[in-house]
């Protein structure tokens, strides 16, 4: 039996992609179980929804016959920039300065190991 993919793809998430990319590195090839105890205890805000979409695409496995949850690994994890909402904030002399604020998709695949 040929080893499936499960995916989970979290959209327009409001958060810059390089802090997201920061926190990627150590969750790269690891069992599904160990990925999530290191997001659980990361203090950032891009762990919190790095882990969202992981237990998303958990939950994706769990629904598969044949996928054993247990024997998961994270094959590949990358967040890709997705619209950049634009704003304004005033500045001396009449002039208005530009805010950039980014969002993030992030993409999670798992495999069975």
């Amino acid at each position: 039996m040929e080893a499936q993919e499960i995916r989970a793809v979290g959209r327009y998430l409001r958060i810059a992609p390089a802090k997201v990319r920061a926190i990627l590195g150590p969750v790269k090839g690891k069992q599904v179980e160990e990925a999530v105890n290191l997001l659980t205890l990361a203090p950032q805000k891009s762990a919190r929804l790095i882990l969202k979409v992981l237990k998303s695409a958990i939950a994706n496995a769990d629904q598969k016959a044949g996928v054993d949850v247990d024997k998961l690994i994270v094959k590949s994890i990358y967040v890709d920039g997705g619209p950049t909402l634009k704003r304004f904030r005033a500045r001396a002399m009449g002039r208005g300065a530009r805010i950039l604020k980014r969002t993030s998709h992030i993409t999670v695949i798992l495999n069975e190991s």
